[in-house]
């Protein structure tokens, strides 16, 4: 079986790698769910196992496929129109990502989004202290424009935005159901939006969509797991979690 799976897929033939890269799968499942730091922990391991830049188109269409999951879990919360403000810059961070993915070194790319999450962190820590103060900045369209722009670059150069509009929505201060909604929404419409893009730079091929299928299961569980945790999880601790599993994921960016 493992023979098979190596022969036909971007699988090594080692069972032991091919449960990590399910484990992976799993925490695009969660991520999708709400857990979104999780997500960061895939862009590790993937890039481990099938080096930085295949990993990029390898995730891609599994990120779509919970996508998919995650808006149809959560469609209830949020809405479309809160991610139009977003959408336009996100577009133009995509396009940027694009050019640099073939003229960035990948791992100088998560260092750079990972200490940049980080900082959004500590922004959003300050923000929850002077809440008062700066609550007119995090309305303000530059604020939103600088946000979009970012998720754009750094999903296009390594799956990573997760941690980067968690980081915009903690701001936000949106309630548990809606943060998940217009989370959803954003990263389904960008996801579809890439996908050309990175088949353009050869990342997605036929070897690459069966590696997707063997590792779909892992995806699905994750889905269904993150569900079942997040109902259970208050706004407070819902916050909270999601802010450490960020950082947790942005540090993980840095010194993997």
């Amino acid at each position: 079986m493992i023979d098979w799976i190596h022969s036909h897929t971007l699988l090594p033939a080692d069972g032991w790698i091919l449960l990590l890269a399910l484990f992976g799968a799993l925490c695009i499942g969660l991520s999708k769910s709400g857990l979104a730091g999780t997500a960061t922990l895939n862009v590790v391991l993937m890039a481990k196992i099938f080096g930085a830049k295949p990993s990029v188109g390898i995730v891609l269409p599994m990120l779509i496929v919970a996508d998919f999951m995650g808006f149809l879990i959560n469609r209830g919360g949020g809405s479309w129109r809160q991610i139009v403000p977003m959408i336009p810059a996100a577009i133009v961070g995509v396009f940027a990502g694009w050019f640099l993915l073939d003229h960035v070194d990948n791992g100088t790319a998560r260092i750079v989004i990972g200490v940049l999450i980080l900082a959004l962190l500590a922004f959003n820590v300050v923000l929850n202290r002077r809440r008062e103060q700066l609550l007119a900045l995090t309305r303000h369209h530059t604020f939103t424009w600088g946000m979009g722009f970012v998720s754009g670059v750094s999903t296009m150069l390594a799956n990573a935005a997760g941690p980067v509009m968690t980081v915009y929505l903690l701001a936000q201060r949106l309630e548990k159901k809606e943060h998940l909604g217009v989370f959803c929404r954003f990263f389904l419409f960008i996801n579809l939006f890439k996908l050309p893009f990175s088949g353009s730079l050869g990342l997605v091929t036929g070897p690459s969509l069966m590696t997707n299928v063997i590792l779909l299961p892992g995806v699905i569980a994750g889905i269904v797991l993150g569900w079942q945790i997040l109902k259970r999880i208050k706004q407070d601790a819902f916050e909270s979690v999601l802010a450490w599993l960020t950082a947790f994921a942005a540090v993980w960016l840095i010194v993997g």
